[in-house]
C-alpha cells in the first residue's frame, strides 16, 4: 500500500522527527505531509470518525512535537502516520457500517491542520525572535 510506504519514510526512517528538528517550520511541513493521509483516507472512504481520530493524531504529532526538546523526544516515539495508516486500514477491512465523510467534513479537518500548522509556524517566528532578543542578538 503506497500510503503504508510513505508513513513508513515519515516515521519509521525518521524524516518527520528529523523535519520536527527545524524550529519554526519543521512541525508545520510534519503536519502539512500528514495531511497528504487524511485526503487519501478520505478518496478511499473513510468515515467521519475514522478521520476526526487521524486528525487528532496528527494534532498531538505536531502540537507537542513543537515543544523544543521534549517535543523532539515526543516525535520519535508516537509515529502518528503510522498509527493513521493502521487506522485506515483497520477501517477498510471492518463492515462497510459507518458512514463515508463527505467533502466538506474533509475539508473542514484539513483547514483545521492547514491551521494548526501556520500557528506552529507563527509560534515558531515569536519564539525565535524573543530568544534572539533576551541574548540581546536583535
Amino acid at each position: 500500500m503506497r500510503l503504508r510506504k510513505f508513513a513508513y519514510v515519515l516515521d519509521g526512517l525518521a524524516l518527520d522527527p528529523i523535519l520536527g528538528l527545524i524550529p519554526g517550520i519543521g512541525d508545520a511541513v510534519g503536519a502539512v505531509l500528514a495531511a497528504w493521509i487524511l485526503v487519501e483516507a478520505f478518496r478511499m472512504g473513510a468515515s467521519r470518525a475514522t478521520l476526526v481520530r487521524m486528525a487528532g493524531n496528527v494534532a498531538l504529532d505536531a502540537g507537542l512535537g513543537a515543544i523544543p526538546v521534549l517535543g523532539d523526544i515526543f516525535d520519535f516515539a508516537w509515529k502518528a502516520n503510522l498509527r493513521n495508516v493502521a487506522l485506515l486500514e483497520r477501517h477498510l477491512a471492518g463492515p462497510a457500517q459507518a458512514r463515508r465523510a463527505d467533502r466538506s467534513f474533509v475539508l473542514l479537518v484539513i483547514s483545521g491542520v492547514l491551521a494548526l500548522a501556520l500557528g506552529l509556524v507563527a509560534v515558531g517566528i515569536l519564539l525565535t525572535r524573543w530568544i534572539l532578543h533576551a541574548m540581546g542578538l536583535a
